[in-house]
């Protein structure tokens, strides 16, 4: 990729496309993912998901947002904003999709009422970029197995975010 990616809300890429780029990137069985389950029964959230076009206007990448919860021992649901997955075709990664992808959902977040961001990645490099650390999911748990060093948040007052509960989808009730 030489010049910046074109990117363009998600919804306005045929779904057919979007569930083959991410079986392309993520093979089949990427619904088998404990992420599946944290955000099960919900939409992703249009205004804060992307697809990525190269020159020739072709689909190869995207990212999705999802309206997730902590859900602290008391039983209060924290809303939470679930990033991923965050998919690039194989031959074009490494070329700087995924970091404007990435870049364009973090950035689209309101600033006036910003939710704390969760997602299962690499601290180093989604720290480095935007600030996701594991350090405040210590406690933390997900219906499924998962890498406690993968899961990671971004909040804008990590002191705020409860030190324990369950991740999941976020219902309102």
């Amino acid at each position: 990729m030489s010049a910046a990616p074109t990117l363009i809300p998600l919804d306005s890429v045929d779904p057919a496309l979007v569930e083959a780029l991410l079986d392309r990137a993520f093979e089949p069985e990427r619904r088998n993912r404990t992420a599946y389950r944290v955000r099960e029964g919900m939409e992703w959230l249009p205004a804060l998901s992307f697809a990525a076009l190269d020159a020739d206007e072709d689909l190869v990448g995207s990212i999705q947002c999802w309206p997730v919860a902590l859900t602290d021992g008391a039983g209060r649901a924290h809303p939470m904003i679930m990033v991923g997955p965050v998919a690039v075709l194989p031959e074009h990664q490494g070329e700087g999709y995924g970091k404007a992808l990435m870049s364009a959902a973090v950035t689209a977040i309101d600033p006036r009422a910003p939710l704390p961001q969760v997602m299962i990645g690499d601290a180093d490099y989604y720290g480095r970029f935007w600030g996701f650390s594991a350090a405040p999911t210590a406690g933390w748990r997900l219906p499924g197995p998962w890498d406690p060093d993968r899961l990671l948040v971004r909040s804008a007052d990590p002191a705020a975010l409860p030190a324990d509960g369950m991740l999941g989808p976020w219902r309102r009730h």
